[in-house]
């Protein structure tokens, strides 16, 4: 068995972040031989330039997209969320801490449904506050968006370049005749 090999097809087809450990026991190979293939792997996927990256999170390893690809995948990725989840989501991240109570004033009754939702995915999490939930952002939201950072102005950084990204991918290209 090609050890690198294996050690890329466990990164990939994990779902979530997977530790060394979690791929020595599930493949039976030498911890050992797990680190240098993956050491190996992250330098093959960097001297190439790839849009795929193997990110070191603690202990624990993700592939994924580099950030400055995101743009891309919206154009041929199926959304795991529909669009009421992902600008409940994105009110959420840009707006943390929020209550529930107030959310659901800007979002409507949706909100429950969505909170639940995101709550399930691992990207919210909610503390109990009176009556409701103050709900924020996890480091897997942070991860699952390539964002690199859990700090609240980062998100929203983060948030505010896509939504320029997305008003320019909007916008028609100037015609010859408009200049």
């Amino acid at each position: 068995m090609d050890v690198k090999g294996a050690v890329e097809a466990a990164l990939f087809s994990s779902a979530d972040n997977i530790t060394v450990a979690d791929i020595v026991e599930r493949t039976g190979l030498q911890e050992a031989d797990v680190r240098y293939a993956i050491k190996d792997l992250r330098k093959e996927y960097d001297e190439r330039n790839s849009a795929i990256v193997i990110a070191k999170i603690g202990n624990e390893y993700r592939m994924m997209l580099r950030p400055e690809y995101s743009q891309y995948t919206g154009k041929f990725a199926r959304a795991e969320m529909t669009g009421g989840m992902m600008r409940t989501l994105s009110t959420i991240a840009y707006n943390q801490p929020v209550l529930q109570s107030e959310l659901f004033k800007t979002r409507g009754g949706r909100t429950y449904d969505d909170v639940k939702a995101l709550m399930d995915m691992g990207l919210i999490s909610g503390r109990r506050l009176g009556q409701t939930l103050e709900l924020t952002t996890t480091k897997k939201f942070s991860e699952y968006f390539g964002i690199g950072s859990t700090r609240v102005s980062d998100i929203r950084k983060w948030i505010e370049a896509q939504a320029k990204n997305m008003d320019k991918e909007d916008k028609p290209p100037e015609s010859e005749d408009s200049r």
